[in-house]
């Protein structure tokens, strides 16, 4: 069950449970989760790939932890909207964790275009992070930046 409208999400989940956003990347899996209502998005950490299997045992421990009711993924979608082997790659990296790993959890994607970037001139501008700072945290971040980006458009289309 994925590929969920993201705007279908907030009727998924019962009203205890909250999003997790991730930001998928080569060597690491950047995690942010939501509150409650669906508003803010806090960075929690990030899942340094190994093998597939421990990443995901990983990831479903924190979902059940953090009373995980949805996903959203960040999608690398290319400048010019169209999706490229990154996109593919992110795309079967939610059926795996559904068909192969048993996170039975919606998942819906969200067009991260620039998410990195605008995270690192964030972290170099305004934070005045060193290089090595900034390594650490910019997977977390990128994370907070993609899910902040999907609940801010939840809550418009809320409203409507």
């Amino acid at each position: 069950m994925h590929d969920i409208d993201i705007y279908d999400l907030p009727d998924l989940l019962d009203r205890t449970q909250r999003l997790i956003g991730l930001d998928p990347g080569t060597k690491t899996i950047g995690m942010a989760v939501s509150d409650r209502n669906f508003t803010v998005a806090s960075p929690i950490g990030t899942i340094k790939r190994t093998k597939f299997k421990r990443d995901a045992e990983e990831l479903k421990a924190i979902c059940l932890d953090r009373n995980i009711g949805g996903i959203i993924m960040g999608l690398p979608v290319n400048m010019d909207g169209t999706e490229g082997p990154r996109c593919q790659s992110v795309r079967t990296l939610a059926d795996n964790l559904q068909t192969i790993a048993g996170i039975e959890l919606p998942i819906a994607f969200w067009d991260e275009r620039m998410s990195t970037s605008a995270v690192e001139r964030f972290l170099i501008g305004e934070a005045d992070m060193t290089r090595k700072r900034r390594s650490e945290v910019v997977d977390k971040a990128a994370a907070a930046y993609i899910l902040q980006g999907a609940l801010d458009a939840i809550q418009r289309h809320l409203k409507i």
